[in-house]
């Protein structure tokens, strides 16, 4: 699928709906959580204080609380993560909690809404490719864990990373920000070693 630069580039307007990147992100995500098996639940994942588990549980609950905050409430309501769920309810409750988001977003108005996000209030269209930036990172590192990270869209990674660059400084890192330094790759390297080093991931990890 081929997924729309809603920053545009340096001569043209950009996008005016970043919804389009954000629900492709999602569908991402949710297929990825998708592939998750009960034995692959222990394993290690490339964000240490996360097994796939605790992961996929992080990742469904984002996905909900991504709905939440388009309706007005804070970010901070809902769980982080969620792990009260049978090992082979996951993929479900993604799909169920991506088609509550959906929804959530239809409404126009939540654009220009002022969002309460854990980093603070953004306007609903900067939240939306805050969230494309979380979901895609998040599903790279779920994906990796697998060994899936070819299913991976590179179009959606380009996005994060020009989302992480702008909302995100190289330094100062650590304290209320959630992410080590960045990690030194190639100026030409894939996508999405460049998206998850600049957030402070190693992209040569392996689950060996």
């Amino acid at each position: 699928m081929t997924t729309t630069n809603p920053f545009g580039s340096e001569t043209s307007t950009p996008a005016a709906d970043p919804r389009d990147p954000l629900f492709h992100a999602v569908d991402q995500a949710v297929a990825v959580v998708g592939l998750v098996r009960p034995a692959d639940l222990p394993s290690r994942t490339p964000c240490a204080e996360y097994d796939v588990r605790q992961l996929t549980g992080h990742v469904v609950a984002v996905l909900r609380g991504i709905a939440y905050v388009a309706g007005g409430g804070h970010a901070y309501d809902v769980p982080s993560i969620v792990l009260d769920l049978g090992d082979d309810a996951w993929a479900a409750a993604a799909a169920a909690n991506a088609a509550d988001l959906r929804a959530a977003w239809s409404d126009d108005a939540v654009l220009d809404r002022v969002l309460r996000l854990p980093w603070g209030e953004v306007p609903g269209r900067g939240a939306a490719l805050a969230y494309v930036q979380e979901l895609t990172t998040h599903a790279w590192d779920l994906a990796t864990a697998l060994g899936r990270a070819d299913i991976l869209d590179p179009g959606l990674a380009e996005i994060a990373l020009v989302a992480a660059q702008r909302f995100l400084p190289a330094q100062p890192r650590g304290g209320g920000i959630p992410f080590e330094s960045p990690v030194e790759v190639a100026a030409d390297a894939p996508v999405y070693d460049r998206l998850v080093a600049w957030l402070g991931r190693d992209p040569r990890w392996s689950p060996a």
